[in-house]
């Protein structure tokens, strides 16, 4: 595989921007070498800079739930690119996507666009603190929800332990408010909860984590979250970036059906386009500046082109639920097919699997928290991301991120997916 151009831009854009990526997974540092440049996409694959072709399993790191460069909304994008690309004033579409959501995803009733899932969370936090009149916040190791302060706070040393910084820039004071609960455990939660009566205002979670992995939630765990909240007077926040409109039509809430009070959305609701969103409870999304006095804002915040996309999308996915069962069988094949080879080779690793989400851990351990997938030898899962990039597979570059499928995959696609894990797992085990 000739990545020449690859590396070329790479070594041009370290010297103007950190690293030589706008998002740090991009650098592919925790897989070894160097990143790939992208040029293009279409359907199922993607095409570097050097017109080296993958079927890819990232999709955007979600959105492209149809396949890269969906004609529909192309098309609608190509047509509200006619009126302008942004206006910065109150827009039919903004309406009528607003209108859609509060349709689809069963827990909200009002909701306000934004610019991406870090915006969203951020809001939602907020508005969750203005509306208790509460400081602090329950997280969970291994839950990512933005590059937000309040997000960035490592657990400590006990279940009721004060979270401490995770990264330079975040304060002392941030980190006091933020109380940080191993994912799937219950008693955890309650312990911070009892430790901090009446001080909590939300308590935020990936309902399906995409990471630290893919990682399901254990039977019980979110509704006894969401009994909890209620009993507590906090506000369930669910983290629906990537679940959102992908799990269900309805996202993670629907498929376990369990109504948190805020939702935060991104990916599939901008079909590509950047975008986000948070809603929920009429009584709370009423504190909302103008009508009540949490303030948030933005100029680009409706954008008519990223209305235009997203629209499309979910209008798509609200009339063909068919693509939700194609996209289970979808990842049902693949994943029982990893399965398959795995115990062929006589490999003990994990996977886990909803829909179109899965994860191969490197670990022979369940894993069902981040203590559980830091157990996986990242070495080897660095060599097996190259063994299938070599194959012309392109996964995400983590082992801590999940993998998201689309329709554009065919029964051909995933024979060669199958291919290349078999000889890439026996190229790893050598």
């Amino acid at each position: 595989m000739i990545t020449h151009t690859s590396e070329a831009l790479f070594a041009r854009a370290k010297n103007f921007i950190p690293g030589g990526v706008n998002s740090p997974v991009r650098a592919f540092k925790s897989v070894g070498g160097n990143p790939i440049f992208i040029k293009k996409a279409k359907g199922a694959y993607i095409y570097d800079e050097d017109d080296n072709q993958y079927i890819e399993l990232i999709n955007s790191w979600g959105p492209m739930i149809l396949g890269h460069a969906y004609e529909p909304v192309e098309e609608a994008v190509r047509e509200a690119i006619k009126n302008s690309f942004s206006f910065g004033a109150p827009t039919r579409r903004e309406v009528e996507m607003a209108e859609l959501i509060i349709d689809m995803v069963p827990s909200i009733e009002k909701v306000r666009m934004v610019n991406s899932g870090t915006e969203a969370t951020m809001a939602a936090i907020r508005v969750a603190r203005g509306f208790t009149g509460r400081d602090k916040i329950i997280k969970f190791e291994g839950c990512y929800h933005g590059h937000g302060d309040s997000f960035l706070i490592a657990a400590g040393s006990g279940a009721v332990t004060m979270g401490v910084p995770d990264s330079p820039g975040v304060t002392k004071g941030v980190a006091n408010d933020t109380l940080t609960a191993p994912f799937n455990n219950l008693e955890a939660v309650q312990q911070l909860v009892d430790a901090n009566k009446n001080q909590v205002a939300a308590l935020i979670l990936e309902p399906v984590v995409g990471n630290m992995g893919c990682v399901l939630p254990k039977e019980g765990f979110l509704q006894g979250l969401r009994d909890l909240c209620t009993k507590e007077g906090i506000v369930l926040i669910f983290d629906e970036v990537m679940t959102g409109f992908r799990l269900a039509k309805g996202g993670a809430q629907e498929r376990f059906n369990i109504k948190p009070d805020l939702t935060t959305l991104g990916k599939i609701i901008g079909g590509g386009m950047p975008v986000g969103a948070y809603g929920g409870r009429k009584e709370i999304m009423d504190c909302v500046s103008p009508q009540g006095p949490v303030y948030q804002a933005g100029t680009l915040s409706g954008n008519p082109i990223a209305m235009a996309a997203g629209y499309t999308m979910l209008t798509y996915l609200n009339e063909h639920p068919e693509v939700y069962t194609q996209l289970e069988n979808t990842g049902s094949k693949i994943v029982g097919g990893i399965k398959e080879i795995l115990k062929k080779l006589g490999l003990n690793y994990q996977i886990n699997h909803i829909g179109s989400m899965y994860s191969l851990f490197f670990t022979d351990q369940p894993v069902v928290d981040f203590e559980s997938a830091k157990t996986s030898d990242i070495p080897r899962f660095g060599r097996y991301f190259h063994a299938m990039l070599n194959r012309g597979i392109y996964l995400a570059p983590s082992q801590y991120e999940a993998l998201f499928l689309s329709t554009a995959l065919t029964d051909a696609h995933v024979s060669a997916i199958l291919e290349a894990n078999e000889a890439s797992l026996k190229e790893v085990m050598a």
